[in-house]
């Protein structure tokens, strides 16, 4: 991260609200770790979430009328999360499943003016239903989806993963712009899927509780919440790419 530090003069002030926030990184950190895979350390967390603070410190003035506290968790916040988009947790495998399965549903979403039902994306992946929803339940075990609640706006925690750890969208798209294009998408969805994202990302019911209110079991609920989340991180890639004239349309 390139730091902006504040004025020669502030150099006081800004220290000193690194000092006395420090214990706020770590706290940020800890909550984050506990949703992360074992093998991501607390301390890296800390490390990039201390840098993320500098640089709020560096960048913080009273005149903008937010305290420093909430300016900096935004900063401290998207430190740790650009540090978590850098890790390759995934095998080569599953990287390469998923884009299969991404490509598939693209493809067929193209042809077919639709998007396409699980079956005609297991044909598509020449494979039978039942290896294909062990393929969704193997991309549910690896997806970057572990990040989902790191804060209480889910909206925000959706997009990070409907973008896709790889595609970098910031350098394309402001966030709101990103906003704009993840409801398009998800008005695109099947209303099912579109209704078992609601539930898990605004309402925060469990996989469990979701089954409950829409009629399957737990396991379908996992499969169909990895289907709809493949299906946003294609539909948002082709929009990242059309003309804005065709996405207005």
């Amino acid at each position: 991260m390139r730091l902006r530090t504040a004025p020669e003069g502030d150099l006081e002030t800004r220290d000193a609200l690194v000092m006395s926030h420090v214990g706020l990184v770590k706290s940020m950190a800890g909550r984050l770790a506990r949703r992360l895979p074992p093998q991501v350390e607390v301390s890296e967390l800390i490390g990039v979430g201390v840098l993320g603070l500098i640089d709020a410190a560096g960048r913080y003035r009273p005149s903008l009328g937010v305290p420093f506290d909430a300016f900096a968790r935004c900063r401290i916040h998207g430190a740790m999360l650009d540090a978590l988009r850098g890790l390759d947790w995934a095998p080569r495998s599953v990287r390469k499943l998923r884009r299969d399965v991404d490509d598939a549903i693209a493809s067929l979403r193209s042809s077919l003016g639709r998007e396409p039902e699980s079956e005609e994306v297991a044909s598509a992946l020449k494979v039978s239903q039942k290896d294909y929803d062990k393929m969704l339940d193997q991309l549910r075990a690896a997806d970057l989806a572990v990040v989902r609640r790191v804060d209480s706006d889910s909206s925000r925690n959706l997009l990070e993963i409907a973008a896709g750890p790889d595609d970098e969208p910031h350098a394309q798209l402001e966030r709101s712009e990103l906003a704009r294009l993840l409801v398009k998408a998800l008005g695109d969805l099947p209303e099912r899927e579109r209704q078992i994202l609601s539930l898990y990302y605004e309402q925060e019911l469990t996989l469990a509780e979701i089954g409950e209110v829409i009629g399957v079991g737990e396991s379908r609920v996992s499969q169909l919440r990895t289907q709809a989340i493949a299906r946003l991180r294609s539909r948002m890639n082709e929009l990242l790419k059309a003309p804005v004239e065709a996405i207005a349309s």
